[in-house]
């Protein structure tokens, strides 16, 4: 674990304060980010006939607008001009894994654009097959990778430590 002697988001009053990224070079990053959505067989079965459209698709896109309003719903967060968002999805089990990817060039990185990506994915696929099963969970969303910037390339490995 990276030890600091303070958290990023406070100044040295212990005030909360956005991170001050003027002094830092402009680089490429990229995030990429987990969800699972939990759910019965009978719900996977029923994806592909949902009523009101593809459900995994809807979440595609609602994945890509969450990610490009990560500022507007992390309150510290910086506006980033994002270069790409892409989700996969996988059925895996009793549920759907999600993958998203996010990438820029800025000074500061993509990692809470591709974990909001990540998530409403996520909400959106519950919101979309909730009818058929209000049993369905949304678990371990967390990052699996981060590369670019001072701190360098980060890789979950399977235990979920660096």
């Amino acid at each position: 674990m990276n030890k600091k002697s303070r958290l990023s988001h406070y100044d040295d009053a212990g005030q909360v304060a956005m991170v001050d990224v003027s002094q830092k070079a402009v680089t490429s990053r990229t995030a990429t980010a987990h969800a699972y959505v939990a759910m019965s067989p009978a719900v996977i079965e029923a994806l592909p006939q949902n009523a009101k459209g593809n459900p995994l698709e809807v979440a595609r896109v609602a994945g890509i607008l969450a990610a490009k309003k990560t500022a507007d719903l992390i309150p510290l967060c910086h506006s980033l001009p994002l270069s790409h968002v892409g989700l996969e999805f996988e059925v895996q089990g009793e549920g759907i894994s999600i993958t998203a990817t996010a990438s820029t060039a800025a000074q500061t990185g993509v990692e809470m654009e591709a974990m909001t990506a990540a998530s409403v994915a996520a909400l959106t696929i519950y919101d979309m097959t909730k009818a058929l099963d209000k049993g369905i969970e949304i678990r371990e969303i967390y990052l699996l990778e981060k590369t670019g910037g001072k701190s360098g390339t980060y890789r979950r490995n399977r235990a979920g430590m660096k």
